[in-house]
């Protein structure tokens, strides 16, 4: 187990569990066809169903369900042929039923684990469960307007009913580092499996942390406090980190920890109370009356099981093995798009050639056309093209400086990486008189290193190796230059 000592000496041993919210990438909402839209006019997505008008009855997502099992296979977890739905009785303005439908005490999956990488090594974080609910709304504060004075708060409704999938975890993250590298590990394994886009900056990949400390490893757990709605992996580490410490004085000042749900607060980088913490008894649970039990048979197994791709972490050691650099392996699995891009590449050029270029060169050119690592095979250069221009760098046609350019050229042109070379002459220079040429008139000029030469420090002689790449535009065959050199070397001491 990992301790944090804070500046006061006071050490102690932070126990954190997650409760990670996973928007599902599903088409309608969870009990009603409403369609999952971003960014539409406020309530244009709603129906009497999300917005719980009387009369009106729920219907289950199969879609959603099957996304659901997706991930409970990718984790590990046992998923149950018999689960049920519960009210969960709560009263927010953005909430219009006044409870939230849920998974309670009869979930669709339990146990599985998500490995993370520590200094240490890689250890597993188990899962308590994984189960189904509807999102709420979203309230609007502070929203002016014309004719109103003052500012008011509003709800847009277009989320309520939005299928998520929440992900428990066993309370064995022990820093603020292993959470983030749980949460790495989860969203990429939420994309890679095509369950959620788990964008956190739009609200589609929210977690919850739950923090205590105890003054040694062999005390019971301490009072938790959760810090609620955190929407980014840095403040996820940055809330824990503050909690720890939080937690830590007030352990030194000889203060209780109140249960409590805070929110972190990144101007003043700390965490403020919000409300004392609801216990399951608070929620009044109870079976929920217009759905009946949620029963899983073989066929709807197998059904989820068949789209199931390779997993991010078994496809990175697959890299590894084929002669891919651990950072470039890790890289190009931070996406599933991104790493069948490079294996596309790779099946037509040298793969640590392509591995080099693609975490290199493309990348850096996606991101200055704002192309995100899932949208990697909508890059302009295709895989094909891409390897076209590699076996030419492979084979010593071009320089690396001249296939950086081509490479920039090929975004915005259809040609290939040949055509593109001899269209700007940008081939490798090996005529051995050019060469000489331009060898001979670099000795003749530079007496002093020709002097310096001579007197036994031959490490000049890459000096004259950089002045004729430099003079030929970095295009000239190093070979064929040293050869080049060399005979001008011995024509001037002749």
């Amino acid at each position: 187990m990992s301790s944090l000592e804070t500046p006061e000496r006071t050490r102690v041993f932070p126990v954190i569990g997650l409760e990670v919210h996973a928007q599902l990438q599903t088409r309608s909402k969870m009990f009603c066809p409403c369609p999952v839209t971003v960014g539409d006019e406020a309530n244009a997505a709603t129906c009497p169903i999300c917005l719980a008008f009387p009369g009106t009855l729920p219907v289950l997502n199969r879609e959603a369900v099957t996304l659901a099992m997706r991930l409970a296979l990718a984790t590990g977890s046992e998923i149950h042929r018999d689960s049920r739905f519960s009210r969960k009785n709560y009263f927010y303005p953005d909430l219009p039923k006044g409870y939230q439908i849920t998974q309670y005490d009869r979930p669709i999956a339990t146990g599985g684990g998500i490995e993370i990488d520590t200094p240490g090594g890689s250890r597993t974080i188990r899962l308590t469960r994984i189960h189904l609910e509807e999102d709420a709304g979203k309230s609007l504060h502070d929203t002016p307007f014309a004719d109103v004075p003052s500012t008011v708060s509003l709800v847009d409704w277009n989320r309520a009913g939005v299928p998520l999938c929440e992900i428990v975890s066993e309370p064995e993250v022990r820093t603020a580092e292993e959470a983030a590298s749980y949460l790495t590990e989860l969203r990429r394994l939420l994309r890679f499996i095509g369950v959620s886009d788990a964008d956190m900056e739009k609200g589609n990949l929210r977690c919850d942390a739950n923090v205590s400390v105890r003054l040694s490893e062999d005390e019971p757990f301490g009072t938790r406090v959760e810090i609620k709605n955190l929407n980014s992996i840095r403040f996820v580490a940055k809330a824990i980190e503050h909690e720890i410490e939080r937690q830590a004085e007030s352990l030194r000042r000889g203060e209780r920890i109140v249960l409590e749900t805070r929110l972190w607060d990144e101007k003043s980088s700390r965490t403020v109370p919000m409300r004392g913490k609801e216990e399951a008894q608070d929620y009044r649970y109870f079976p929920e009356p217009d759905l009946g039990a949620l029963r899983i048979d073989d066929a709807w197994m197998s059904e989820a099981a068949a789209t199931m791709p390779e997993l991010p972490r078994a496809r990175r050691a697959r890299l590894l093995a084929a002669g891919v650099p651990a950072s470039d392996a890790e890289t190009l699995t931070s996406a599933r798009e991104l790493a069948d891009y490079f294996e596309q590449t790779a099946a037509l050029a040298s793969t640590r050639l392509a591995a080099n270029w693609v975490t290199g060169e493309v990348l850096r050119w996606m991101k200055e056309r704002r192309i995100s690592a899932e949208d990697a095979l909508s890059f302009p250069v295709s895989p094909a093209r891409l390897a076209g221009l590699l076996r030419m760098l492979e084979a010593g046609e071009i320089s690396a400086a001249s296939g950086k350019e081509v490479l920039a050229a090929m975004i915005d042109s259809p040609a290939e990486a040949a055509a593109l070379v001899t269209e700007k002459g940008l081939g490798r220079i090996s005529d051995a008189g050019e060469l000489d040429r331009v060898a001979s008139e670099i000795v003749a000029s530079s007496p002093g290193q020709v002097a310096l030469y001579r007197s036994g420090k031959t490490a000049t002689f890459g000096w004259f190796v950089g002045q004729v790449m430099k003079r030929t535009g970095g295009r000239a065959d190093p070979s064929s230059v040293r050869e080049a050199i060399t005979r001008a070397l011995e024509t001037d001491n002749g």
